[in-house]
């Protein structure tokens, strides 16, 4: 499967941004697909998840009702929309995808990404 993210840009605290994260290939419904981040000198960490049909889904603590990920399984698509945003949120975000039955919250467990968007908060 291939993955186009979209959506960053720069905002400011307190506002909102919509990422979009388009898959190609085998049927979109197979994967569990996920958005992680990257700040700089920082390792990438995990942020939302959805499973196959969108029913389950995990969120980081950092994020945790503020983000929202959903999935439309017509267009193929994966959306995380974030409010009220933070400066610490500032990252590349990325999003991936795996096959599996089971939610998974680790870089490792994910097989397939997309190249990342930017998004920055200003304060």
């Amino acid at each position: 499967v291939q993955l186009q993210a979209s959506g960053g840009g720069l905002v400011q605290a307190g506002g909102s941004l919509r990422l979009s994260c388009a898959s190609s290939g085998r049927a979109f419904d197979a994967y569990e697909m996920a958005w992680f981040r990257q700040a700089p000198g920082k390792e990438r960490e995990f942020v939302a998840t959805a499973n196959w049909d969108g029913r389950e889904t995990r969120y980081a603590d950092s994020v945790k009702g503020r983000f929202t990920i959903s999935r439309d399984t017509a267009l193929g698509t994966v959306r995380l929309q974030m409010d009220n945003l933070r400066s610490e949120d500032t990252a590349v975000y990325y999003c991936a995808a795996r096959v599996g039955i089971d939610i998974a919250t680790s870089v490792d467990a994910y097989r397939y990404w997309g190249r990342g968007t930017q998004v920055t908060v200003s304060s």
